[in-house]
């Protein structure tokens, strides 16, 4: 098959080598719209062709796009990428809106393509570890899980939006926190199965003097650079999302994302850099720091230059928890991301697309991802109100998934 990339930022650096050993792709190509990037990601990765524009790239023999692109881009871009027949794997949030959410699942009906979103903390180590604790039945009932984002401006976000943005880009980094909710939302939804369906939502109002997060001053109107969402799922637990920009907080290993999970029967903890299973057996309190520890790599000198206070997170080699047994060989000692994510998902949306069965972070899991946030930004903007997420439904019966351990999930 023949993967097209569009974008040829630092995130691009870190998928382009991965499509380009699947031994299921025969070609990747880029498309980008600043001449000079394009013509330096060709050399560097030593691709036939190129084009300059998304249009161009639609109208030629890709067989799917992978969209690593500025965020509140991604619905229009992959409305039209379905609609030229190509299969989607596209960076997060997959929409703006909740009409963005409703048109894309429409457009992957109507089509019959595959749309995946390359949501990294799926594959984060704690999050597999919850998610095969949860199979097996170790958590009981769900109770209630709390994860974050919390990402300082300081910490590459001005770089990185400088870089995409070009001299307007204050207007796009004014970004709502709670529209970027899904390295949070997904770890919880991703273990349990279930959706969000209620929250309510507070906001902190910027005081920085950078003047991105006001109104008047970004595409939305924004005034808020730190959002708290609390959350009733569908399966009577709770959830409490922190997204913040503005933070004096640094995680261990400038980890800005991270979890803990309750249950009835047990729980998985992060606090003060430490990971802990614990049950209602006193006698069961495992440490899994080593169990969840990944290992670093080096990271490449053409990467290292663009915003340097993320490539701890970009060059992350795998954990011990993690099934690189189910990786093509060909992976072995690639730049592999976000704590050992993005091999995993290239592989399973080149999979999913060989087999035409659905890989995890189909398009209805995006939705319960994506969905949440968007409506917490409106409860903030109304002080907490408490507000209803709508339902965007379960792949249609006829859909096989890649790994029949998610069929489960997609039932709940």
């Amino acid at each position: 098959m023949k993967i097209g990339v569009v974008g040829s930022t630092g995130f691009a650096n870190a998928f382009i080598p991965l499509f380009k050993a699947h031994p299921l792709v025969d070609e990747v190509v880029v498309a980008e719209l600043v001449p000079e990037r394009l013509k330096e990601i060709a050399e560097r990765y030593n691709l036939k062709r190129t084009y300059h524009s998304m249009d161009e790239l639609c109208k030629s023999d890709v067989d799917a796009i992978a969209l690593i692109t500025q965020r509140h881009l991604h619905a229009d871009q992959t409305i039209q990428a379905l609609r030229s027949g190509k299969h989607v794997f596209c960076a997060v949030p997959a929409a703006q809106s909740l009409e963005e959410i409703a048109a894309i699942i429409e457009e992957v009906n109507r089509s019959g393509l595959i749309y995946m979103s390359a949501e990294t903390s799926y594959y984060y180590p704690c999050t597999i570890f919850c998610r095969e604790q949860f199979r097996k039945g170790k958590f009981g009932n769900f109770v209630y899980g709390e994860a974050c984002y919390m990402h300082d401006m300081s910490h590459g976000f001005y770089d990185a939006f400088k870089h995409s943005g070009g001299k307007d880009w204050k207007k796009v980094a004014g970004f709502p926190p709670m529209y970027y909710p899904t390295h949070s939302t997904s770890m919880i939804a991703s273990v349990t199965g279930a959706r969000a369906t209620h929250v309510s939502c507070l906001g902190y109002r910027d005081q920085h003097e950078d003047g991105i997060f006001k109104e008047g001053a970004n595409l939305w109107d924004n005034p808020f650079s730190n959002e708290t969402a609390l959350i009733r799922m569908s399966d009577g637990g709770m959830a409490r999302i922190n997204e913040f920009r503005r933070v004096g907080w640094i995680g261990e290993n400038n980890n800005s994302v991270h979890m803990s999970m309750f249950g009835t029967e047990g729980s998985y903890e992060e606090q003060a850099n430490a990971k802990v299973w614990t049950s209602l057996n006193k006698e069961d309190i495992t440490d899994l720091k080593d169990l969840l520890a990944c290992q670093e790599l080096e990271v490449p000198e053409y990467n290292r230059k663009l915003h340097d206070a993320l490539q701890e997170d970009f060059y992350k080699s795998v954990s011990k928890i993690h099934p690189i047994e189910r990786l093509p060989k060909e992976f072995a000692g690639l730049g592999n991301g976000h704590f050992g994510s993005h091999q995993f998902l290239v592989d399973d949306f080149v999979k999913a697309l060989d087999a035409q069965k659905l890989p995890p972070n189909h398009v209805w899991d995006a939705a319960k991802y994506s969905a949440p946030g968007l409506v917490a930004h409106e409860s903030a903007k109304r002080e907490g109100e408490m507000m209803e997420i709508p339902d965007f439904g379960k792949p249609p019966a006829h859909w096989d998934f890649l790994y029949p351990e998610d069929a489960i999930a997609n039932k709940r």
